[in-house]
């Protein structure tokens, strides 16, 4: 999501520009009178892009009440034009339902946690400083805390492994729960250290904490399951000729979002050669509901990836609407 920002205490308003916002700009392509979702608002980057891009409408969903508050004076700058919805964009049909709105002409997803979110130590998200592991991106019950302390060896490990892709994931399980044992692990210090304890960090390589911390995230706050009924979301949405753009920052989301547009737009590969060509299968697949714009995933510039290290990870894939029927297959 968007790049650093100042906070302390409360989520601030990104100033700097959301990450890949010209591309994103090109693939939505905004028009006067159009509708346009920002499935993530965060600092309001896209947004504030598409208002100013064409006289169009935008309605902006974000899960944590601190981003809907923190837009307000975005709002208020294009009166009648943004819509601030506090909730996750799996939710968007039903949560457009009350304005009337059926029909998009575009749907943009900026995936993960924002920068606002890490850069505010009372949220919990980051190890980079000492607070209580909580790692919530909206009102949802279960935090981080809750999950270290009671999940078992087993469980932990898999959500390590799975979420974030980390080999010793084995071995982090288990003096996690060595650990919490003698005392509980509430701060995200604590589990930061314990981590470090088991995966000794090479030079130049990332802190061994990150794939831990980035693993507890995406499993408290169901980002990945998130994310398919978002993608599905935005198809029945989608008018003809709408467009969708997502911008992804771990391999797990990217793998996610190009499966579901290569599904979409029956591009999907033949799996074996012993098995029939699509060609040949051809007359028993649904019509294609997308057509993909940008056949190589798209990467930040370099000046981007200079001014915001944190963009270096983005990766922006864009599609097009048909006037085929939705899709009923789920995601694979």
């Amino acid at each position: 999501m968007p790049p650093v920002s100042v906070a302390s205490g409360s989520m601030k308003v990104n100033t700097h520009k959301s990450v890949m916002l010209s591309e994103v700009l090109e693939i939505l392509e905004p028009k006067d009178g159009a509708v346009y979702i920002d499935s993530t608002l965060g600092g309001g980057g896209y947004s504030e892009g598409l208002l100013k891009a064409a006289k169009c409408k935008v309605c902006a969903f974000d899960r944590d009440p601190l981003a809907i508050r923190n837009n307000s004076s975005l709002s208020e700058r294009f009166p009648g034009r943004l819509t601030l919805i506090n909730g996750c964009f799996s939710s968007m049909e039903r949560l457009l339902a009350p304005y009337g709105i059926h029909e998009v002409d575009g749907v943009a997803f900026d995936l993960g946690v924002s920068s606002m979110q890490l850069d505010d130590a009372s949220r919990g998200f980051s190890f980079r400083y000492d607070a209580a592991l909580d790692m919530r991106m909206g009102n949802n019950q279960k935090d981080a805390k809750e999950v270290v302390n009671s999940a078992s060896e087993e469980m932990l490990a898999d959500i390590i492994y799975n979420y974030g892709e980390e080999r010793r994931a084995r071995a982090i399980s288990r003096a996690i729960v060595a650990a919490r044992k003698i005392s509980p692990i509430n701060r995200t210090s604590q589990l930061a250290e314990i981590v470090r304890r088991v995966v000794r960090q090479k030079s130049g390589n990332i802190d061994p904490a990150t794939r831990t911390f980035q693993a507890l995230r995406i499993y408290v706050n169901e980002e990945l399951s998130e994310l398919d009924l978002g993608l599905s979301a935005s198809e029945r949405l989608l008018r003809p000729g709408g467009r969708l753009a997502v911008v992804a920052f771990h391999s797990l989301e990217d793998r996610r979002v190009k499966s579901f547009l290569l599904e979409r737009s029956g591009s999907q590969p033949n799996p074996s050669r012993h098995l029939p060509s699509p060609a040949e299968n051809a007359i028993k697949m649904p019509q294609p509901s997308f057509k993909i714009l940008n056949r190589r995933v798209r990467r930040p510039k370099s000046y981007e990836c200079a001014e915001n290290p944190r963009s270096r990870s983005a990766k922006l894939r864009g599609a097009e609407r048909t006037r085929a029927p939705v899709c009923l297959k789920e995601i694979a």
